[in-house]
């Protein structure tokens, strides 16, 4: 049994690989880490909303390709550790590109996935919705959100 995890560097995520490890362990398996480079926007500000174009020029910050690719190289050597620690190599792999599309591409080679979810906010959750919810809508394989 071949198990794809997703990471991001959260607790949750390390939890998911975790729990994969476990399940691997059981069933002979062996485990593929998977990281989505995707360049994202940061709010580098207040706590107050952003309420202008200067305000918002003072505020964001676009992630460069190369920075973006470098902390998913980070996150994968973190879950290369972890992974040690509970006794497991494991393979890993960056893809690029929107995490809910690469990823569950991505998992069409594998037995099943598993994904971290982080408990966001009602009105964020209805606004953004999560990766892990839209992996389980569109993943054509068995999937196990960790909690």
């Amino acid at each position: 049994m071949e198990y794809l995890v997703g990471v991001d560097g959260s607790e949750e995520s390390m939890e998911a690989l975790a729990y994969a490890s476990d399940i691997a362990d059981a069933m002979n398996g062996s485990i593929t880490a998977v990281y989505a480079v995707d360049p994202t926007v940061f709010d580098e500000g207040g706590t107050e909303p952003i309420s202008s174009l200067s305000d918002a020029d003072q505020r964001l910050i676009v992630e460069s390709m190369a920075d973006a690719e470098q902390r998913g190289l980070d996150v994968l050597e973190d879950a290369v550790s972890f992974a040690a620690e509970l006794g497991h190599d494991i393979e890993t792999e960056l893809v690029y590109g929107d995490p809910v599309e690469e990823i569950a591409d991505y998992a069409e080679e594998f037995d099943a996935v598993f994904v971290g979810h982080r408990g966001r906010s009602e009105r964020t959750q209805l606004m953004l919705g999560s990766v892990a919810k839209q992996l389980v809508e569109r993943a054509t394989v068995p999937m196990t959100v960790v909690r």
